[in-house]
């Protein structure tokens, strides 16, 4: 997610000789030859990186979604010793690195520039160069780029680590008060009605907790269309996470739909949490019929054992019900 409005309340914090520890991939490279015609202007900047020592290798550095205070120390380092940062846009990337005081060569990694800049990229890492990439706001590949980078790292077996942080679908699904044990990250959605109800419908049955980034000129809509086709489930919007005017605002799909219909699109980033499908009440005349049927082939506790496996009903409860039918035949 791209980092927008003002930050305020940042932390103060500073990052200097208590972040000399060593942070390096998790493998060392094989010594080979550097291909230097390629990755020229690649890493100016070896001393520095070897102070901290970090292992050569393609670092993804999560930054902050909102309050330049949620840097990480380990990102801190990493920013502060590779010789080069790969961003999606350098005027975002240079306001954290001034705020820390750290100066390092910035070069812009987006969809416009990815495909051209990658070879090069690629043959700076066989040549020995650290290399950070980070997105304007929050994890790298999270709905950003940089997928095909670290694929194309992998599949060379170029050493690839994290530096993990923040994340604004984590950070807005541990704030909705909804269920976080099982979830789905559905990125952004599409932009067109149409679309976007495909990819919802897709999802509507699945047991679990879903994530989605929203423009917020969309959020009305896509609530709306939410509340048709799941169903009026809970579910949270989650706005400006982490800076002065945060707002969690929580409630049924439909009634959320609606106040932000009236109210207009709201200001700053959106994150949508949807609860799962909401358990119904099972059919006892269908449930009883089905164990009639187990019971002309099983034993009453095969019957229920085999019954509660289908449905997800209690096997104790299965078990009295298959007893008290077993008994009407007597």
């Amino acid at each position: 997610m791209r980092r927008t409005g003002r930050n305020t309340g940042a932390a103060r914090a500073t990052s200097g000789a208590g972040d000399s520890g060593r942070c390096e991939p998790s493998r060392r490279p094989a010594a080979s030859k550097p291909d230097t015609a390629a990755a020229a202007g690649w890493y100016p900047a070896v001393e520095a990186a070897a102070e901290l020592g970090l292992a050569p290798g393609l670092y993804l550095v999560a930054t902050p979604i909102g309050n330049l205070g949620d840097v990480t120390l380990r990102g801190l380092a990493v920013l502060r010793g590779v010789d080069r940062i790969l961003c999606e846009d350098t005027r975002v990337t240079a306001r954290l690195l001034a705020r820390y005081g750290i100066a390092r060569p910035l070069n812009p990694y987006h969809d416009h520039t990815a495909e051209q800049a990658r070879p090069g990229v690629l043959a700076a890492l066989r040549g020995g160069a650290r290399i950070a990439l980070v997105s304007d706001a929050g994890t790298p590949l999270v709905s950003d780029p940089g997928y095909k980078l670290v694929r194309a790292a992998i599949a060379e077996n170029l050493p690839v680590t994290m530096a993990p942080g923040p994340s604004a679908a984590l950070a807005a699904l541990t704030l909705s008060g909804l269920p976080p044990d099982v979830f789905l990250f559905g990125g952004f959605l599409p932009p067109r009605q149409a679309a976007r109800r495909r990819v919802l419908a897709g999802w509507s049955g699945l047991a679990a907790t879903l994530v989605f980034f929203e423009a917020a000129t969309r959020l009305a809509a896509c609530l709306a269309d939410m509340a048709d086709l799941f169903g009026n489930r809970p579910a949270a919007v989650a706005r400006e996470l982490t800076k002065l005017h945060e707002e969690i605002r929580r409630g049924r799909l439909a009634d959320l739909a609606a106040h932000y219909s009236e109210a207009g699109p709201p200001r700053g980033e959106v994150v949508i949490v949807v609860g799962a499908p909401e358990p119904s009440a099972p059919d006892h005349a269908a449930i009883s019929e089905r164990l009639r049927a187990a019971l002309a082939e099983f034993g009453v506790r095969d019957a229920a054992t085999r019954l509660a496996a289908e449905t997800g009903l209690p096997r104790s409860e299965l078990y009295r019900r298959a007893l008290a039918i077993r008994g009407e035949k007597r």
